[in-house]
């Protein structure tokens, strides 16, 4: 039976997700879904005191992520509506585990098994990684307010995480194809043709036994 396609886009703060997730959306005719960011209250406060604000904002994520697929699973894909996806909801993980402290990693982590135990997950998987430098340029060009205390060894620890975190998906999911994009040799922003060789990849993942 075809599936629906569910691409969802993943990768470290800076990657590009966001802006790849609009192309793609607009290439295809895809439903949009993007992830509440700068809405969180809690995540300047974050970036200037990680250990003192991780909880709340690692919460706060995850509630709003579990409310925004609920929404995109009963609204678009039961209803055959293509859906691209600037993040997926595993991401929480990779950040809790990195941010939280064990005993709050703990309670946080069974709070993510019941919420996300029937959530949809993703038929195409884009994974965007870059190196450090790539990341904070993007960083800095954005200018996003709540980003301007973000610490870069963070940043560098998150990016391995996502590194170690993706070995594990494929192994874990060996039918969900996984779409490797190294920041730093293409720019699907500027370069139009870095933008087709993607989109070939994606129609060519999405012609794999997924309809339209």
């Amino acid at each position: 039976m075809k599936q629906v396609p569910f691409i969802a886009i993943e990768g470290p703060i800076g990657a590009g997700k966001t802006s790849l997730a609009e192309k793609i959306a607009s290439h295809f005719q895809f439903h949009l879904l993007k992830e509440i960011v700068e809405e969180n209250p809690f995540l300047a406060r974050f970036y200037e005191d990680i250990e003192e604000w991780s909880f709340q904002t690692e919460m706060f994520f995850l509630c709003n992520r579990y409310k925004q697929l609920e929404d995109i699973k009963h609204q678009h894909l039961e209803h055959h509506h293509p859906v691209v996806s600037d993040y997926h909801i595993f991401k929480n993980i990779i950040f809790a585990k990195r941010t939280l402290k064990d005993h709050h990693y703990k309670k946080y982590e069974q709070i993510y098994r019941i919420l996300t135990e029937d959530m949809p997950e993703p038929n195409i998987l884009i994974y965007l990684d870059a190196s450090l430098d790539t990341l904070l340029k993007r960083i800095q060009i954005r200018n996003r307010d709540v980003e301007q205390h973000l610490d870069p060894d963070y940043l560098d620890q998150l990016s391995e995480d996502y590194r170690v975190f993706m070995e594990h998906f494929e192994k874990e999911h060996p039918d969900i194809p996984v779409i490797r994009l190294n920041g730093d040799e293409l720019d699907f922003v500027h370069q139009q043709k870095d933008l087709d060789y993607i989109l070939s990849i994606v129609e060519n993942n999405i012609k794999r036994g997924i309809s339209t």
